[in-house]
């Protein structure tokens, strides 16, 4: 198996249009983390003529709520959350310049749709490893929405956080060839 792929933050149009679902990353940079009671907040933001908290061109967002910290760590328990609640949000999001999203489980054609016209990939993080992925993140700081608590908008630093991209700007989905690859291996020769 090939080593994975350093990739330092924010992304380029030129990085993600050369992702493939199924490549392995160690993501390096700016990170923000949003769940679904912020992503309802920035859109509800956007209809009203409003500016996001964050410049979303180029940005990273993961779908986490973070637990405490313990004494000496910048957050708790990381991991990520099911992406299917933000799918309404992603694509306005996408529009604007989002160009990576990190979570668990499968996205809806739509946001699929936005990825591919917009430039933009979707990375899982590993679920069930939430401490795990806390030791690549090096700090957090909230930046909106901090009646939220766990669902506040931050914004992290990370250092080599390991994330599989599983939707690439060409259409395809590493859950998708996940399951052909599995039945064609099952069905008998």
């Amino acid at each position: 198996m090939d080593e994975p792929r350093r990739v330092t933050l924010p992304f380029t149009d030129e990085v993600v249009r050369s992702l493939r679902a199924g490549d392995r990353l160690l993501l390096t940079g700016t990170v923000f983390v949003a769940r679904d009671a912020a992503h309802k907040r920035m859109v509800e933001a956007l209809d009203r003529g409003e500016r996001l908290p964050f410049d979303v061109r180029g940005a990273t967002i993961y779908f986490m709520g973070p637990t405490p910290p313990r004494p000496g760590r910048p957050i708790g328990a990381a991991g990520p959350t099911t992406s299917g609640r933000m799918d309404s949000y992603s694509p306005r999001l996408i529009q604007l310049g989002l160009k990576a999203m990190i979570g668990k489980g499968m996205r809806s054609r739509a946001v699929r749709d936005a990825m591919c016209e917009h430039g933009a990939v979707y990375l899982g993080g590993i679920g069930g490893a939430g401490a795990l992925l806390a030791r690549s993140i090096k700090s957090a700081v909230v930046v909106a929405y901090d009646d939220l608590g766990p669902e506040a908008l931050r914004r992290l630093e990370v250092d080599g956080m390991p994330v599989t991209v599983v939707n690439d700007t060409t259409g395809r989905d590493l859950y998708e060839e996940g399951k052909a690859r599995y039945l064609r291996s099952r069905t008998p020769a």
